[in-house]
């Protein structure tokens, strides 16, 4: 384990109210110290973050890695580096892999994956219902015993209300996070787009927002009903916000976390019939998109994920509705939280406590910030570095991304995970 000192740097580390120029000291992939300089600390390396911002590195709630029957889409190997090079120092993985994780061999197995790509901070968000097939629960206690950091069902549906009822029991009795995707599976009625103009306009199959709201509302019942402590990810639209804001008032133990492109891109942002703007929930309305902004500005939503869903060529061809859901979206996420801070939705110390303090404070994890004593994990990155989306500068295996081409502003310089450089620019 070398010692590290990082110096000139300005420092933001939300979790200790920190916006500082100054010093980061580490040792044995610990952080020792933050500005003051340890007795007798002689560094093995020294990296020089002048005119560059030092914080906590990103947790990302919410990823897909394929591999492991998807290695044709990506794999571990290839997106690590994509996570690494954007700053993100520990990925949760949803359970949706193949095979689903409802059992330990399978979470055994994707920590062989994670030391062999040489990236061990994954955590595995395992299965709430055996194959995510919505009706028999899995084995949540030998998921937890295991290593899984919570419990969710990904985008599939869980056929009735008794079943996510008991799966919360289960769930809160283990103390075990839930991790929900609010969404109606029959009244989205396998649509691909936001139930508005523009799928209307071009004759697409449309999900309303209301199979998100009202997905939302019963897992709220149930929340209040079973003491679950549960994390609504990917939300997308005005009223989810407001019945969140709700519920936080009223005591419930909940939180969520909004896509990073949800927060950037409308259906009206949408290209006809390009794939690339497929995902799930879809991309709604303007004022959809400011009440997005609005929640993670006072802390309804207290967290930015990827939602990173790489893809092969095969997956997005095709007519729209008949392609994949998904962007391939690890490396936007720094760029794209800049850019809110330049239009003054969020300040930059939302942001970063949106990417690291917020998620570690979900997870209950000791990370997300600079603490002395804490894991090493640290970003290092340049809010001022332009530099374009092209095959050069891409990381991951997938390429489905609409802002491929883009020139974006902020690029990460060096990536720390518990001690060790993990990215240099």
């Amino acid at each position: 384990m070398m010692k590290i000192h990082i110096n000139h740097g300005r420092i933001i580390d939300p979790a200790n109210d920190i916006d500082r120029i100054g010093s980061v000291y580490i040792k044995g992939g610990k952080i020792v110290s933050v500005t003051d300089e340890p007795a007798g600390f002689k560094p093995d390396t020294v990296i020089n973050a002048e005119n560059q911002i030092v914080c906590p590195g990103f947790i990302d709630l919410s990823t897909r890695l394929r591999d492991m029957g998807h290695s044709r889409k990506a794999t571990f190997k290839s997106e690590v580096r994509a996570a690494a090079a954007a700053g993100v120092t520990t990925l949760c993985l949803q359970p949706d892999t193949v095979p689903v994780i409802d059992t330990t061999a399978v979470v055994e197995l994707i920590k062989e994956l994670a030391e062999k790509a040489d990236y061990p901070q994954i955590y595995v968000i395992g299965a709430l219902t055996q194959k995510l097939e919505g009706t028999e629960l899995s084995s949540m206690l030998s998921l937890k015993q295991a290593g899984c950091i919570a419990v969710g069902n990904a985008n599939r549906p869980v056929k009735n209300l008794l079943i996510l009822r008991r799966a919360m029991e289960y769930a809160a009795s283990h103390d075990l996070l839930l991790m929900f995707r609010p969404n109606d599976f029959w009244l989205g009625n396998n649509g691909c787009a936001h139930e508005g103009v523009v799928a209307t306009r071009y004759g697409l199959p449309s999900i309303p927002e209301a199979a998100e709201t009202i997905a939302l509302a019963q897992c709220l019942e149930l929340a209040e009903l079973t003491g679950c402590r549960v994390h609504f990810g990917q939300l997308s639209c005005k009223r989810s916000v407001i019945k969140i804001h709700q519920a936080k008032k009223y005591g419930l133990k909940v939180s969520a976390d909004v896509s990073i492109h949800q927060l950037h891109l409308t259906e009206n942002d949408m290209k006809p019939f390009d794939s690339a703007y497929h995902v799930l929930p879809p991309l709604r309305t303007e004022e959809d998109r400011q009440y997005l902004r609005r929640g993670l500005a006072v802390g309804t939503i207290n967290s930015i994920c990827s939602d990173h869903q790489p893809h092969d060529l095969d997956a997005k061809l095709g007519a729209f509705p008949e392609t994949e859901p998904g962007m391939s979206s690890l490396e936007n996420l720094l760029p794209l939280m800049l850019k809110l801070v330049t239009r003054h939705a969020i300040t930059l110390k939302q942001g970063i406590a949106c990417l690291s303090a917020n998620p570690a404070r979900v997870l209950r994890l000791n990370s997300g910030a600079l603490t002395p004593g804490f894991s090493a994990d640290v970003c290092i990155f340049d809010p001022e570095l332009d530099w374009q989306i092209n095959s050069e500068n891409w990381k991951s295996q997938g390429v489905n991304t609409p802002f491929w081409g883009q020139t974006l502003k902020g690029r990460v310089t060096h990536t720390l995970q518990a001690g060790k450089i993990i990215h240099r620019l």
